[in-house]
């Protein structure tokens, strides 16, 4: 889906188009197209998710959501996982989990695919953390590198396998290493 040179969309107008395969994002006025993961990409955001969710989910912490749509700050992004504090979830009318997230995720993590602009897929990150994510990664399974985005500090590159990533407090048991992230990639 291309942004038209003549009239460009608005955020409104663009959040009542029908969903693409894969998502799109809203991003200053154009619409990007997130590019169709692969089996790396996949693999990983698989098993945070799960791996999130297992420690998170059953005392009802926080809830890790792979590519949901959050909108907020004049931007609708899909992060490849977005993670929840419990309180955060937004509810519909019956109590269950809305399908519309109107709201930054607490801790954003992407996944950086090799046709992806690292700046834009920063850019996301950097936008959460000013409405208020706690955390955001960057995991570039090609560099076997992981950029960690803590909010107004200096990011921080982590490469060495035995350097154990920051998690939010929200999940402050989540000891996950650079090794053991990259070695989920191993069959």
């Amino acid at each position: 889906m291309l942004n038209s040179p003549t009239k460009p969309l608005t955020l409104e107008e663009f959040l009542n188009q029908p969903e693409t395969k894969p998502a799109s994002e809203y991003i200053n006025g154009q619409i990007i197209q997130k590019p169709m993961p692969r089996g790396k990409h996949s693999k990983l955001q698989g098993k945070l998710v799960t791996d999130i969710n297992q420690l998170a989910e059953t005392q009802k912490i926080a809830l890790a959501f792979p590519e949901l749509r959050c909108t907020f700050g004049g931007r609708s992004i899909v992060p490849d996982v977005a993670v929840f504090a419990w309180e955060r979830i937004p509810l519909d009318a019956n109590g269950d989990v809305a399908n519309v997230f109107e709201t930054y995720p607490d801790w954003t993590i992407e996944i950086l695919s090799p046709e992806q602009s690292q700046t834009k897929v920063t850019g996301n990150i950097l936008h959460c953390l000013k409405y208020g994510s706690c955390l955001g990664w960057l995991i570039d399974p090609d560099e076997r590198s992981v950029i960690v985005y803590p909010p107004k500090q200096q990011p921080e590159l982590l490469q060495a396998e035995q350097e154990i990533l920051p998690a939010p407090d929200l999940v402050s048991n989540l000891q996950l290493t650079v090794g053991e992230l990259f070695g989920w990639l191993k069959l």
